[in-house]
């Protein structure tokens, strides 16, 4: 949940950010100078981007929670009976350890969303975030 709770106050700081550079992009527009509108129309496309881009990972992080609070009710996660660090992470040789019997799981069984969102959970324990954000991502597309 403090996950969540960080996720919507950067979204609020974006926002407020996009709102900023809407107003220059305006004011810019309005100089009347060949640079100053170029400078304007540019200021209009980065926000629509970050607006684009900030809805990506908002949909990403809601479908990402309710697939694993499916999961979490059918089984124990991944990671969730191994030791941890102080921080609450689990220590990466326990996470390494348990890695390959997941990534197994996803190669034996592709067309199932739960072995990889297994894989995903494993990724992020062994600290490998890009690996787990596009087996997540499958799984979510699985899923549909």
């Amino acid at each position: 949940m403090r996950a969540f709770g960080g996720a919507v106050l950067m979204a609020a700081v974006l926002v407020l950010y996009l709102v900023v550079v809407v107003v220059r992009a305006v004011a810019f527009l309005q100089s009347g100078q060949p640079v100053g509108i170029a400078i304007g129309v540019a200021l209009l496309v980065l926000p629509v981007i970050g607006a684009y881009l900030l809805v990506r990972e908002l949909l990403f992080g809601l479908q990402a929670t309710r697939l694993t609070r499916r999961l979490a009710a059918e089984e124990p996660l991944p990671g969730s009976d191994a030791p941890r660090r102080a921080s609450g992470r689990v220590e990466r040789t326990a996470a390494d350890a348990a890695f390959p019997a997941y990534a197994e799981a996803a190669e034996a069984r592709p067309d199932d969303w739960r072995a990889w969102l297994r894989l995903g959970l494993a990724y992020d324990d062994a600290g490998d975030r890009r690996r787990a954000r596009a087996a997540v991502r499958r799984a979510i597309a699985l899923f549909r």
